[in-house]
Parts: C-alpha cells; sequence; structure tokens
C-alpha cells in the first residue's frame, strides 16, 4: 500500500511518500526524524485532537469550548462526539478543568480551554 502526505510536524511541510512492503513502513521525502515518524504513525494509526463544545448550566455563556489533551485514534471521533454532547457542566469553568477523564476509553481527558464564569 502507498499513500503521499504532506508533513505537518513543522513549517517547511514537506511532500512524503510511505509506503508498506513486507510489513515494513517506508518513508520518503522528509527532512527529518520528526517527519519520518509522523508518516508512520500516520500510515499506521491516524490520531487527531478533537476540538468541541460542551453545554454550560448557570454560566454568562451557555457553552465552553473544549479539546482532548492529546490526539485520539480517528476511528475513535464520533464516539469521543457522542460522548462529550451528553455532557452538561456546572459554571464556573476554568481553562484547564477535566471535563471527561477518559473519553471514548481512550484515556485521554477532555479539557476546557476557556473560562465562564457564573452568572
Amino acid at each position: 500500500m502507498n499513500m503521499e502526505m504532506v508533513c505537518i510536524v513543522c513549517p517547511v511541510g514537506c511532500r512524503m511518500q510511505v509506503e508498506e512492503q513486507n510489513g515494513e513502513v517506508r518513508v520518503s521525502g522528509n527532512t527529518c526524524a520528526r517527519g519520518k515518524i509522523y508518516a508512520v504513525d500516520e500510515f499506521k494509526c491516524p490520531k487527531r485532537v478533537l476540538t468541541t463544545s460542551v453545554s454550560v448550566k448557570g454560566g454568562q455563556w451557555p457553552l465552553v469550548s473544549v479539546k482532548t489533551k492529546e490526539s485520539i485514534p480517528k476511528e475513535k471521533l464520533d464516539c469521543a462526539l457522542d460522548e462529550i454532547a451528553k455532557v452538561i457542566v456546572n459554571a464556573p469553568v476554568k481553562i484547564g478543568d477535566v471535563i471527561i477523564g477518559d473519553v471514548a476509553r481512550t484515556g485521554v481527558a477532555v479539557i476546557a480551554t476557556r473560562n465562564v464564569d457564573s452568572i
């Protein structure tokens, strides 16, 4: 299997080719080791940071922005969104507050990325 991708690790944006032969993943076109690591990870198990919002009860805003503290597997994104959509937090909310400790059984927390004061 072959794949072409653009590295997003740094601003250079190397165009890389990734191919798998006999279970071995080979990367070309990268200019640094970080690009190779990114390409192999993206090829084997793509992950993303999920950003969304959660309802707030009694707050100056009806929603608070949240994100996963780390990347989670792409195939878990829908499950994580379904879980997050059911959450309502009480104000006040502070940046960094853990909203969900282990979203979609990934071992990754969902944290607040904005302050919301009580009204």
